[in-house]
């Protein structure tokens, strides 16, 4: 049973790693945190399910997802950051709640407040006590294929340095010839397709979805975030699947009434004995944001 449980707060703590990497990716850059984010989550996985229902191939789902969160993330952009990027960065953050809460009705009003529900999908397998299934594999490799193309993109190819550049200090990005305005949007963009891939994978992985789904994931994600550290990329890889496993852990030996004090508890030790988060760099080293 033991092995099992660490098989499935893998498989949870992949989805907050995926989740809080679309975070961080916006928080690194301009300090906000985007608060819709958990919406986008939800709705890829309303848009890949409704896919799978009508017959399409899994990864036309998981396309369909990641374009339809990377879509509405545009818009959030255009309209609820760029006009009040000057605001105080309480500003921005507010406006991005209003969207999740505009998203979250959107999908009750399209899908119904009622969970949708699918049989697993995938084949289950079985190696020796541990049962394995295929969404189960998806979600992990997916995982750390996707977190390891993000930290390249940033670490390794012009793009990445000039999303560092912004991050340390937009202004003078800007004098050096580089357009903070169009890696904020790429920002944003990255953000919602992780989301939206996050999203579709979970939903299938459940078999069930509902307009509410991001908001309990959506809040683990932020404390995954803030464990790892919101300036390193493998921070993320690495609070995810502790936070994971700690959460079902919790639920099969100590009961679902206490996960929540243990993840959040968890939290708040980090932030009392470890600011910058388990992978965080010192303070001053504000070029490492992203």
């Amino acid at each position: 049973m033991l092995i099992q449980q660490l098989v499935n707060g893998l498989t949870l703590g992949a989805v907050y790693t995926l989740l809080a990497l679309s975070f961080s990716l916006v928080m690194g850059i301009l300090g906000i945190l985007n608060l819709a984010i958990a919406e986008l989550f939800m709705i890829g996985g309303y848009l890949g399910f409704t896919l799978i229902q009508a017959g399409f191939p899994l990864p036309v789902a998981v396309l369909a997802g990641m374009t339809g969160a990377a879509v509405i993330a545009i818009v959030i952009e255009k309209v609820g950051y760029q006009p009040l990027r000057d605001a105080p960065l309480v500003t921005p953050m507010l406006s991005t709640l209003g969207f999740s809460i505009i998203l979250q009705n959107v999908a009750t009003n399209i899908w119904g407040s009622d969970p949708l529900q699918l049989p697993i999908y995938g084949d289950q397998y079985t190696f020796g006590p541990v049962n394995i299934g295929e969404m189960q594999l998806l979600v992990l490799g997916a995982t750390v294929v996707l977190v390891a193309l993000v930290a390249y993109i940033v670490q390794k190819t012009p793009m990445g340095r000039a999303l560092r550049a912004v991050a340390e200090n937009r202004e003078v990005a800007r004098i050096l010839g580089v357009s903070a305005d169009r890696l904020t949007m790429l920002a944003f963009i990255l953000s919602g397709s992780l989301a939206g891939v996050a999203g579709v994978l979970i939903a299938l992985h459940y078999g069930a979805i509902t307009p509410y789904l991001g908001v309990e994931i959506g809040l683990k994600a932020i404390a995954v975030m803030v464990i790892g550290g919101t300036r390193q990329i493998w921070g993320a890889l690495v609070a995810g699947p502790l936070i994971g496993i700690a959460e079902v852990l919790t639920v099969a030996y100590g009961g679902s009434q206490v996960r929540d004090f243990v993840v959040y508890g968890f939290m708040i030790l980090i932030l009392l004995l470890r600011p910058q988060g388990l992978l965080g760099g010192a303070r001053s080293d504000q070029g490492q944001r992203v």
